[in-house]
């Protein structure tokens, strides 16, 4: 594996210089509240320009919070596609290769038939208009790989492909992170790395929980060798030493 397939996420607040140490790229996370887009983009915006300056590469992280591509009034799915625009543009000032977007899936409101169906229905008619970037869709609280599958693979765009995000699955699933990836792989572009013992999402170190990480880049680097990852972690640095350690990065790439 090559350090340019990594990213530290900015909610590490030292990413900057553990990205340039390693020689990844930097995953911006500041706009994964929407309101730094609006009423704190001022303030934000130059902490994001020195946060990425002297860096390669970086990916962006979309906003989340009270979006629903898939909901029922048709206000809040037009109120989604407006946030996923405005990300979007900022991902192109940025010069980010790809955008994350979370699905949008919670079990108590919406039906997984409801989910997927209304989802392709979302994702088809905004990809009328080429984004320009590739967006990625991760999941959360889905409790089984074949949701995002056929909602990427249904839609069957070029630039729309999936985050696995490998945390979530081992927190929210009981179907193990190999499966998910055995599943997925054909249209997984990204992961987010990250552990925790099962019973929350505490986005743990990566030797300090129960997803079998050595296992866990030897599948995705069999399955997915063009994938991207970023490391989203609190405090990063002793993860990307310890991968360091299990040589997964070749350090002279």
């Amino acid at each position: 594996m090559k350090k340019e397939q990594f990213y530290i996420s900015t909610i590490d607040e030292n990413s900057r210089v553990i990205a340039l140490e390693a020689g990844f790229g930097i995953e911006i996370a500041e706009y994964c509240t929407a309101w730094n887009m609006d009423d704190e983009f001022e303030e934000t915006d130059p902490v994001v320009r020195k946060t990425l300056d002297g860096i390669e590469s970086c990916v962006l992280h979309g906003p989340f919070n009270e979006l629903f591509p898939c909901a029922i009034d048709r206000k809040v799915r037009a109120l989604a596609a407006e946030r996923y625009r405005q990300a979007i543009a900022l991902a192109k000032e940025y010069g980010a290769k790809k955008v994350i977007f979370h699905s949008g899936y919670y079990e108590r409101l919406y039906y997984p038939v409801w989910f997927i169906e209304q989802s392709i229905l979302f994702w088809k008619d905004y990809f009328k208009e080429d984004p320009g970037v590739e967006i990625v869709l991760e999941n959360v609280f889905e409790e089984e790989p074949q949701m995002l599958a056929d909602i990427v693979s249904s839609v069957n765009h070029p630039n729309f492909r999936i985050c696995l995000d490998i945390g979530h699955v081992n927190a929210y699933s009981k179907i193990p992170v190999s499966e998910w990836i055995d599943c997925c792989a054909p249209w997984i572009s990204h992961f987010h790395v990250h552990n925790n013992d099962t019973s929350r999402d505490s986005h743990s170190a990566l030797d300090c929980g129960t997803i079998p990480m050595k296992a866990f880049f030897e599948q995705a680097d069999r399955l997915c060798p063009d994938a991207t990852y970023t490391l989203e972690l609190i405090e990063a640095a002793p993860s990307v030493r310890w991968m360091l350690d299990q040589i997964f990065i070749k350090v002279d790439a």
